[in-house]
């Protein structure tokens, strides 16, 4: 576990974003934010892009944060198909 909890954690730090906000917005229970938060569980694949899009509505330069942190190796690598 662990990449998606990373970066969340450290976009909601920095943005001052609290996991219930997050949940609010995304529409889910805050045990849930908690639990990607601290590495519980690792959300899948769709649920990763809609916590971009929960953070794009609260604060756009958290999303983008978040996706630089999560995806970065990739994202900065030209070598891209």
């Amino acid at each position: 576990m662990g990449a998606v909890g990373k970066a969340l954690k450290q976009v909601l730090e920095t943005h001052a974003i609290s996991q219930n906000k997050l949940a609010t917005v995304m529409g889910v229970k805050p045990f849930v934010v908690y639990r990607w938060y601290y590495e519980k569980i690792d959300p899948r694949g769709e649920t990763i892009l809609n916590i971009a899009e929960g953070l794009q509505q609260i604060e756009p330069a958290a999303a983008k944060k978040f996706f630089m942190l999560y995806l970065g190796k990739f994202l900065e690598d030209g070598d891209r198909p």
